[in-house]
């Protein structure tokens, strides 16, 4: 499925059935080869439109995976970018494929985002496609966590999408997805959380505000605008009140 070198059929049914940690223990050797990986062209729109709000000593991509975001991170702290995942399968790929020659250190850690290890020890945090594996109740708690691992003054961005119309197929799509993902949890134990349409806008900005970030939203211009004038894709920047103490 998905190419020559992508998961067959049969094993998106196996990792669909187990947990989700387990599940990407079982992808991650295929992940790069599928539509869940981030595309490049979202990688380098946010790198492009970051950088003039730097400069960025260290970074952290959360929930980094093969770690794709990560090398995008790389290009934009001078000191360090630090991915972190708690699939040990993802990270084991990342290691491999990501062999950056001078610039920052780059580092891997094990952990989950909801209990970062980390404390006032980054000026940015990024984070690409993961949110769909937070229930809407757990994101008071994650967005304080990333609150702490930031210093005064630093950012916590990720790109977000304008959910399609209804009229369009994509919109039928996901909805599908996220109605037979609601079925297979209340049937199937352990759950596998991953729902497209639960993470919206309006709520998270509500929630970075209660978790004590001041927001803006920057158009991704490289996506081009919908009929009515709005931005395909924006940037989500959160910052954590406080002069910049880049490291």
């Amino acid at each position: 499925m998905f190419g020559p070198e992508g998961p067959s059929l049969r094993e998106l049914a196996v990792q669909a059935l187990s947990s989700v940690e387990h599940g990407y223990d079982l992808l991650a050797p295929k992940f790069d080869h599928t539509p869940f990986r981030t595309p490049d062209g979202i990688l380098d729109a946010v790198a492009r439109a970051l950088d003039p709000l730097g400069p960025f000593a260290d970074g952290l991509d959360l929930c980094c995976g093969t770690g794709a975001g990560t090398e995008a991170l790389a290009r934009l702290c001078r000191r360090s970018a630090v991915g972190v995942d708690f699939s040990a399968g993802m990270l084991d790929v990342a290691r491999r494929r990501v062999r950056p020659e001078g610039g920052p250190a780059v580092a891997w850690v094990r952990g989950d985002a909801r209990a970062l290890p980390f404390a006032a020890a980054f000026d940015l945090v990024v984070s690409f496609g993961a949110f769909g594996h937070f229930l809407p109740r757990e994101l008071p708690g994650l967005f304080a966590q990333v609150h702490a691992a930031l210093r005064p003054g630093g950012s916590f961005a990720f790109p977000v999408l304008a959910p399609p119309r209804a009229n369009r197929p994509a919109f039928w799509l996901l909805l599908g997805f996220d109605a037979a993902m609601r079925v297979r949890n209340a049937l199937w134990r352990p759950r596998f959380v991953m729902y497209y349409r639960a993470f919206r806008l309006g709520r998270v900005l509500a929630e970075l505000n209660r978790a004590g970030f001041t927001t803006d939203l920057h158009a991704l211009p490289e996506f081009g605008r919908r009929a009515d004038g709005s931005p395909r894709a924006r940037l989500v920047v959160a910052r954590k009140s406080g002069p910049p103490q880049a490291g």
